[in-house]
């Protein structure tokens, strides 16, 4: 099943999760230590889930210097030593709900389908991206260390 979402509805509403709203996830802190689902990254896949617009998309709002893409964003913060600042676990939460630990974000969540709004009904029950897709973008960032 792919999870491919148009951006409208990646940039949709929603109110900081309740703990039930991400079933089956140990969150320690600020991080998922555990790869979601058992998945292996790729950092090579991680680098086009971040940069494809049929993904991820992740280089609309954000910027890593290195990346051979010519127009990258702003909004978010520069992910260019990202991982020398945030471990694995805490990239991984992050990506999959960064309300947990930042309330008034404006990035969505890619990985909650619970107390979201204004979500198509083609797309209601599925995640932004799949467990997969996280660990490819957790490998690739990973590696953004200088």
């Amino acid at each position: 099943m792919k999870y491919l979402l148009p951006l409208a509805l990646t940039l949709m509403a929603c109110a900081a999760p309740e703990p039930d709203q991400l079933p089956g996830l140990h969150i320690e802190g600020d991080t998922i230590p555990a790869a979601l689902d058992g998945a292996i990254g790729d950092a090579a896949r991680g680098e086009m889930v971040f940069t494809q617009r049929e993904s991820g998309h992740c280089v609309l709002c954000h910027a890593i210097n290195d990346l051979e893409e010519e127009f990258q964003g702003n909004v978010g913060p520069s992910l260019d030593t990202v991982g020398g600042r945030l471990s694995a676990g805490q990239i991984r939460l992050r990506i999959v709900d960064i309300s947990l630990i930042q309330p008034d974000t404006a990035m969505p969540p890619y990985f909650r389908t619970a107390g979201l709004h204004q979500v198509a009904a083609d797309y209601s029950g599925q995640t932004v991206l799949s467990s997969q897709d996280i660990e490819d973008l957790v490998a690739y960032l990973s590696l953004q260390i200088d």
